[in-house]
C-alpha cells in the first residue's frame, strides 16, 4: 500500500476537534508517513473529490446529508465523530460506521460531582439546541444529581432565526433566567463556548462569579477558557488519546484486518478548575475551613488530625458535620483529592511514578498502587498507559 491520505472533516476552530487532530498526527509521525486534506473551520466541513486526491480514508463528523452522500459513495473506510441517534438507527447505513464519539453522559456526571463537592444548594444546566452530546451531558449531570436529591434548573434556549443574530438576541433571555435562578448556584454549561457566553449573561445580570453562580464547561479549550472573564473551569476530555486510538483503527480498517464497526469512547478525564468555580458554597463554616485546607494541602504529609487543627470543633463533630454535609469522611475527601492529583500528574507529566506518589501527597508508590487498584483496578502505570498514550494495556504473562 502506498502512503496513506487521509481527509480529516474535523472542526478546527474547537479545543475538542483539535485535540483529536493532534492524536491523529501523533500516530501518523509513529507509524506513517500519512498525507492529510484538512480545512480549517467550524462543524460544516466538505468531503473532497477522494479518488481524484488519491484518498484512502476518512475521519469525519458528519453534519448534514450532503456529506453523508459523499461519505457513502466513496466507499472508503470511515471513522465518525459523534454520530446522533437518528444516524445509529440501525435502519441507517452511517450505523454501520466505526465510530468515535466523548462520553458525554460521563462529562456532565463529572460536571456534577465538581459542583457537588463546593457545596451547592441549587443546580442548572445551559446547553445548545440541536446537539445530541448537549443532551447526553443534560442527562449525565441530572443523574448525578438526583442521586443526591437535587433537581438542574435547565434553560430553554430560544430557537434560532438568523446565526449571525442568534447570541444578540439570546443574551438578554439568558441573563433574565440567570438572574431568577435561587443562588448560589452552581451551573454547567454544554461546553466552554456556551460556558463564556453564561459568564458574559451573567455580566450583564449583575451576578458575581463564582460568589453567586459557578459555571463549570467542557472540553477545557485553554485559550477559550483563559480568555473568559473569569477564566471558565471546564472537563477535560481524553480527546488526543482518542485521536491517536482512532488513527490506529483506520490504519488497520485501511489495511484489512478490521472489518466489523467498532466505538471507540473518549473519557472525561477531571475536571481543570479555574476561577469560576473557586468557591465552598457550604453553609457550614467549619466544614468548609475543613474542606478548604485539604484542597490546599493534600498534596503534603497531612493527615485528618491536621484538618481538625484548623476548625473549632472536636473531631467527632467535625466528622458527623462533614459526612453530611459531602457524604464523605474526612480521610476519604483527602485521599480523593489526592488520587485527583496524582491522575493529572500521569496524564500531563512525565513525572516517574514515584515522584507521582511523593508530589500527589501518597509519599510512597506501594500506597499510591493500592489506592489506584481500589478506585480504578489499575496499576498507576497502566492508568498512564491507558488515558495518555492511548494505547490498550499489554496482555498479562502467564
Amino acid at each position: 500500500m502506498g502512503t496513506p491520505r487521509i481527509a480529516l472533516l474535523i472542526e478546527t476552530s474547537r479545543g475538542y476537534g483539535r485535540e483529536l487532530l493532534r492524536g491523529v498526527v501523533r500516530y501518523a509521525r509513529l507509524h506513517g508517513p500519512w498525507g492529510f486534506y484538512v480545512t480549517p473551520g467550524d462543524f460544516l466541513q466538505a468531503v473532497p473529490r477522494m479518488k481524484s486526491w488519491g484518498g484512502t480514508g476518512i475521519i469525519a463528523r458528519v453534519e448534514t446529508p450532503a456529506v453523508a452522500r459523499a461519505i457513502l459513495a466513496s466507499g472508503l473506510p470511515t471513522i465518525a465523530l459523534g454520530l446522533s441517534d437518528e444516524q445509529l438507527r440501525p435502519e441507517s447505513p452511517l450505523s454501520r460506521l466505526s465510530e468515535v464519539v466523548s462520553d458525554s453522559h460521563g462529562a456532565g456526571r463529572m460536571a456534577a460531582e465538581h459542583l457537588l463537592e463546593r457545596g451547592f444548594r441549587h443546580y442548572a444546566y445551559v446547553g445548545s439546541r440541536g446537539r445530541v452530546w448537549s443532551g447526553r451531558r443534560l442527562d449525565g449531570f441530572r443523574s448525578r444529581l438526583r442521586e443526591t436529591g437535587f433537581e438542574p434548573h435547565v434553560y430553554a434556549q430560544p430557537r434560532p432565526r438568523r446565526a449571525a443574530a442568534d447570541w444578540e438576541r439570546e443574551q438578554p433571555a439568558l441573563a433574565a433566567w440567570l438572574a431568577g435562578l435561587p443562588r448560589p448556584a452552581g451551573v454547567m454549561a454544554c461546553n466552554d463556548d456556551r460556558g463564556r457566553e453564561v459568564l458574559v449573561a451573567c455580566l450583564h445580570a449583575g451576578l458575581k462569579v463564582p460568589e453567586e453562580v459557578a459555571v463549570v464547561g467542557v472540553d477545557d479549550d485553554e485559550l477559550l477558557c483563559e480568555l473568559a472573564d473569569p477564566p471558565l473551569s471546564s472537563v477535560v476530555l481524553n480527546a488526543e488519546a482518542g485521536g491517536y486510538r482512532a488513527a490506529a483503527l483506520l490504519d488497520r480498517m485501511m489495511r484489512g484486518d478490521c472489518s466489523e464497526p467498532q466505538r471507540l469512547l473518549v473519557e472525561p478525564l477531571h475536571v481543570h478548575a479555574r476561577r469560576s468555580t473557586d468557591i465552598v458554597a457550604l453553609d457550614d463554616p467549619e466544614v468548609a475551613a475543613a474542606l478548604h485546607f485539604i484542597h490546599d494541602h493534600a498534596a503534603g504529609p497531612i493527615a485528618v488530625p491536621d484538618v481538625v487543627e484548623q476548625v473549632v470543633i472536636s473531631r467527632r463533630a467535625l466528622e458527623q458535620r462533614f459526612r453530611k454535609a459531602t457524604g464523605r469522611t474526612v480521610h476519604d475527601e483527602i485521599r480523593r483529592v489526592r488520587l485527583e492529583r496524582a491522575c493529572r500528574l500521569l496524564i500531563e507529566t512525565d513525572l516517574p511514578v514515584a515522584r507521582v506518589a511523593d508530589a500527589s501527597g501518597f509519599g510512597r508508590v506501594s500506597y499510591l498502587a493500592q489506592s489506584f487498584r481500589q478506585a480504578f483496578g489499575v496499576t498507576p502505570a497502566r492508568y498512564r498507559r491507558r488515558l495518555r498514550d492511548g494505547v490498550p494495556d499489554p496482555p498479562d504473562r502467564p
